[in-house]
């Protein structure tokens, strides 16, 4: 017969399996929770002060105001001195098609005494009028000179041949336009080839996606991989990098399924230098990629918090507090409402990183300099109470409930959290890699894979130069179409040449530029 006793390491094991069921009930119930949030709630990381208002479906219902004023339509009436609107600066760098209404001269008549009417006034309304994509066939015809005289009386004829630029693509019908076009469609708008070939047989083109991936390709390994190249020389050379990673499918690498994940990694320089956004295409999740990529780079390097960068040598890596915060708002948006304890330390440790936050609002317009001593002075305090926090309540929560991951995450990073406070120049988040990063994940989702890893390569080619573009305020078509009709015709071995030809040079053509958006979109009234 059984005792209390011998019965008692029974019960107390039983007691131990129901704590760590309850225990691991509670940390899917976490998950679920999460999950639900991150699919049908908010994505918005900011902490409302109140209750988050409900969003709105319809997108345009969303967006419309009807106080904001039209930009680009009004009315102006021009009278005899000349007294006019001020026109809005949305359309002011447009060409203008003038459209006349005039009396017929037979018309031109008075109603009441029969005299002949003169204009008075004249009455103007603007409308943004869109011209669709026209294509056309341009024919390039090179004359080749010979000597009449030297035919009839010499033994030789000099044979004289007029300058004709190298096309982009020899013995193609691929112009620099339309393969600016097809690429800046894909690469900057998210439009895949299948879709851009319907596109092209509604206007009576029948190009096939196969046709267009062969120029995309052809002008990504011939030209544009050397301003990468180049590109690549000036971003090891500056002091401040950003480098992130996202997942990318190829089909048809060697040795791997069609199913196995490729990287993509981003590598670009910070708020305060030129713009150069470059990406890499990599089989594996490995640190030997950026470590060989990054060779010869010495600085800070911004990343969120993957071991993987640790492998890139003679660098001081810093950390990015808005992974920290974001953990933060995961457990305080994973818990139950019943759990207002939890609820409460997952508040505090997002307290924490909204102080720091704060901070760097206020100083987002000074100087480094000014920057640097500011986060000494009033970011350094906080940081201590926090780590002091973290080290509290470590032992307090379980360690893989999300409130525990969150803690965590930030006792192993705190090195690389607090490093922003070593340079002025430094920010504290690596927002920036994630905002780069962005256009490929967006296309991704339309595009879905790259068939090869040449295809791939090509592509983190061509996003590299589009995205560097867009940065240095420069419009992807009209600068991609310039360099296939400039690279073709210049030295690509002379780096100064290449230079030139850079997102950021000062000698591209005015063309290539997007106009400034000014804010001011206040009309003047009439006198």
């Amino acid at each position: 017969m059984k005792t209390i006793h011998s019965t008692q390491p029974t019960i107390e094991s039983l007691q131990s399996q129901v704590e760590e069921l309850t225990e691991k009930v509670r940390w899917y119930e976490e998950q679920f929770r999460l999950s639900q949030q991150k699919q049908f709630g908010t994505s918005s990381e900011k902490t409302p002060e109140n209750q988050l208002a409900l969003e709105l479906f319809n997108e345009a219902e969303k967006e419309s105001d009807s106080e904001v004023p039209e930009p680009a339509v009004e009315t102006i009436t021009y009278r005899r001195k000349k007294k006019r609107g001020h026109r809005d600066e949305s359309v002011q760098n447009l060409p203008i098609e003038t459209v006349e209404y005039r009396l017929a001269d037979e018309e031109q008549v008075c109603s009441c005494c029969g005299g002949t009417l003169h204009e008075m006034s004249v009455e103007v309304r603007k409308e943004l009028t869109i011209v669709p994509a026209e294509v056309k066939v341009t024919e390039h015809k090179r004359y080749v000179y010979a000597c009449r005289q030297c035919e009839q009386d010499e033994i030789a004829t000099p044979i004289v041949t007029a300058n004709m630029p190298a096309p982009a693509f020899p013995k193609s019908i691929a112009s620099p336009s339309i393969m600016a076009y097809i690429m800046s469609q894909k690469y900057v708008e998210g439009l895949p080839l299948y879709r851009q070939e319907k596109h092209f047989e509604r206007m009576g083109i029948f190009l096939s996606r196969q046709t267009m991936g062969n120029w995309l390709l052809y002008g990504a390994d011939q030209w544009l991989v050397v301003l990468y190249e180049r590109m690549h020389e000036h971003l090891l050379n500056r002091t401040i990098l950003h480098a992130d990673e996202t997942t990318f499918q190829v089909l048809r690498e060697p040795g791997r399924s069609a199913t196995t994940k490729s990287y993509l990694w981003l590598y670009r320089t910070g708020q305060e230098d030129i713009p150069i956004v470059l990406y890499d295409y990599q089989p594996t999740r490995a640190g030997e990629h950026p470590k060989s990529f990054l060779t010869g780079f010495q600085g800070f390097l911004q990343v969120d918090g993957y071991r993987g960068y640790n492998q890139v040598p003679d660098v001081i890596l810093v950390g990015c507090w808005a992974h920290a915060r974001r953990k933060f708002d995961e457990a305080l948006k994973a818990l139950p409402d019943l759990q207002e304890r939890k609820k409460v330390k997952a508040s505090e440790g997002l307290r924490f990183c909204n102080q720091l936050y704060s901070i760097e609002k206020k100083l987002k317009h000074v100087t480094p300099t000014e920057r640097y001593e500011q986060r000494l002075e009033k970011s350094r305090p906080i940081l201590d109470l926090f780590s002091a926090w973290l080290h509290e309540q470590k032992d307090r929560v379980l360690p893989k409930s999300a409130l525990g991951k969150a803690i965590t995450y930030c006792l192993n990073q705190w090195n690389q959290l607090e490093a922003f406070l070593l340079d002025g120049h430094l920010e504290i988040d690596n927002n920036r890699s994630e905002r780069s990063i962005k256009p490929f994940v967006i296309g991704r989702k339309n595009w879905m894979f790259s068939n090869t890893p040449r295809g791939a390569r090509g592509s983190a080619v061509m996003y590299s130069v589009v995205e560097t573009a867009k940065e240095n305020g420069l419009s992807p078509f009209h600068y991609l179409q310039y360099l296939f009709e400039v690279l073709p015709n210049i030295d690509l071995t002379n780096k100064e040449e290449i230079d030139k030809v850079l997102p950021w040079s000062t000698d591209l053509p005015a063309i290539c530029k997007v106009p400034i958006k000014s804010d001011t979109h206040v009309k003047q009234p009439l006198n």
